[in-house]
């Protein structure tokens, strides 16, 4: 970041029966990407430690704690309906049947979607963003297992089983659980920079294409 810079504010949803990895692999990223940036600065010291890229915070639908679909429990930062519009929104897949049927969450999450700086899904989080209207007339990937059903619920998206991520702009989506690791890669990238990136997917011993 240069100087004068402020972070970029992510907020990463969590609910019930989220799949663990579409949540955990973007916040490692992004977690990663910030220590790796304080840690390599020039003025890395006690007194003069820079600001990091990215302020993440976490959010259930009414800010209680939920369980991932492989049982970890989770404790969220805020509610959802608390949160300011942020920079970037990051909505995970995992069960979301219960969330598709609950008009208080998808108003939320339109709204702050909306107003978001960009809006990105990893998996089955793309159903979640295409029934709040915020996913329309425009590519999108989601888990290869889901590609049918997002096509017949959604029929006016053009769907990329090709691609492990999508980015039409200010509304990107991924396919599924681990190729959120390869979209936050590329939001790193789009938001602080490649050599960040890079280096990140390095620390993470993971290996990311960028052209991908």
């Amino acid at each position: 970041m240069k100087p004068g810079d402020r972070p970029t504010d992510v907020l990463l949803l969590m609910f019930d029966e989220v799949e663990l990895l579409d949540f955990a692999g973007p916040y490692e990223v992004f977690t990663t990407a910030n220590r790796l940036a304080r840690r390599d600065a020039p003025s890395a010291d006690a007194a003069h430690m820079p600001v990091p890229p990215f302020r993440l915070r976490t959010a259930s639908p009414d800010g209680r704690p939920v369980r991932a679909r492989a049982g970890l429990g989770l404790q969220p930062d805020l509610a959802l309906h608390d949160a300011a519009a942020p920079d970037l929104l990051i909505v995970p897949g995992g069960v979301v049947d219960r969330l598709q049927q609950d008009p208080v969450f998808l108003a939320t999450l339109a709204r702050l979607g909306r107003d978001a700086g960009r809006v990105a899904s990893i998996c089955t989080g793309a159903f979640l963003l295409a029934d709040a209207g915020l996913l329309r007339n425009a590519e999108a990937t989601t888990h290869w297992e889901d590609l049918e059903a997002l096509g017949r619920r959604h029929p006016q998206l053009r769907l990329r089983p090709d691609r492990r991520w999508v980015d039409t702009g200010r509304v990107l989506s991924s396919a599924g659980i681990a190729a959120g690791l390869d979209l936050s890669l590329h939001l790193v990238r789009r938001c602080a920079g490649v050599e960040l990136a890079q280096r990140t997917a390095r620390q993470l011993d993971y290996p990311w294409d960028p052209t991908e």
